[in-house]
């Protein structure tokens, strides 16, 4: 196993350890715990997991994390402004109000001890001129997830009051839960283009919009694709949307995708084809077949 695994590697490690019940169950959970390699009972609900296993042990997971940060509050800022937000660099040093060079030498500190990495749009902007910011993704999704609804409220959690946190996690976590969902997306999508398989994919971001996927073939075919985390089915509008979001781009891609948890009204079912693919939560089947004990990655400290 890789000694920093990838995204891919982590939810197969989940997975195999944790052995859950449905798909969205292990999006869902893993989006909290993923990267930990403690074993969750998934029999139980979320917030009782989070209750037992990191509010309870806040100070123990508080004190194993500042060694890695130092308890530097510049980091923390930043890694909560990112977790926060949508991960661009410009947004999340104005969220964490610190300056660019404060910011940029917390960004690489937090690189090099594998916390966080950074990720480009994968095609420049129409106009040349525009200055493109890079997005700061974490490592593993607990501490993206620590930093999100732990962290900011570590004063009343240490005094044993979690509700402000709880209430945080209950509001904003189905968009928590979208952006895991991206990400296996794209692996999903790696996974499915068999024929003509991807050598390059990611997202497409500028001033003015932004793409979910965005991939390009061994054959220099474009794949642009959106991501829908909810519970109703994607309608034709989500097609129509994706499309203006590659024309504002000036982007003509060969083939269009639409990831929808939901599944699919019957509409946009009927413009499926070669140009069009449609991958609902089933699909994620993909990324976890054969799963063996190889798989699975040994949790390196406590286990909480």
């Amino acid at each position: 196993m890789a000694k920093h695994p990838s995204l891919l590697q982590q939810f197969r490690s989940f997975c195999f350890q944790n052995k859950p019940q449905d798909l969205e169950r292990s999006i869902e959970y893993f989006s909290v715990f993923g990267g930990m390699s403690w074993s969750v009972d998934m029999s139980k609900p979320l917030e009782e997991l989070i209750e037992s296993k990191v509010l309870k042990n806040y100070t123990y997971i508080h004190g194993d994390i500042t060694k890695i940060t130092q308890s530097d509050k510049v980091s923390h800022s930043l890694l909560s402004a990112v977790a926060a937000g949508d991960g661009r660099v410009h947004s999340a040093l104005k969220r964490a109000r610190i300056s660019r060079a404060e910011g940029e030498h917390a960004i690489d500190t937090l690189c090099s001890k594998n916390l966080l990495k950074r990720e480009f749009s994968l095609e420049s902007p129409p106009d040349s001129d525009e200055k493109i910011d890079d997005k700061l993704n974490f490592n593993t999704p607990f501490m993206r997830f620590w930093f999100a609804f732990i962290s900011p409220y570590f004063k009343s959690i240490k005094e044993g009051d979690f509700k402000e946190a709880k209430e945080q996690f209950a509001n904003r976590k189905s968009e928590f839960y979208e952006l895991t969902f991206k990400k296996l997306s794209q692996e999903v999508m790696k996974k499915s283009f068999k024929d003509d398989t991807i050598v390059e994919i990611g997202s497409y971001w500028d001033r003015n919009t932004q793409i979910d996927i965005l991939a390009k073939t061994s054959s220099g075919k474009i794949i642009a694709a959106s991501c829908k985390y909810s519970n109703q089915k994607a309608k034709k509008s989500e097609f129509t949307k994706l499309k203006e979001q590659c024309e504002a781009a000036e982007l003509t891609p060969d083939i269009y995708a639409i990831v929808s948890k939901g599944g699919f009204s019957n509409e946009l079912k009927a413009l499926k084809g070669e140009d069009l693919k449609l991958f609902a939560l089933k699909n994620f089947k993909i990324l976890i077949e054969d799963l063996s004990e190889k798989d699975f990655i040994e949790c390196v400290g406590k286990r909480y």
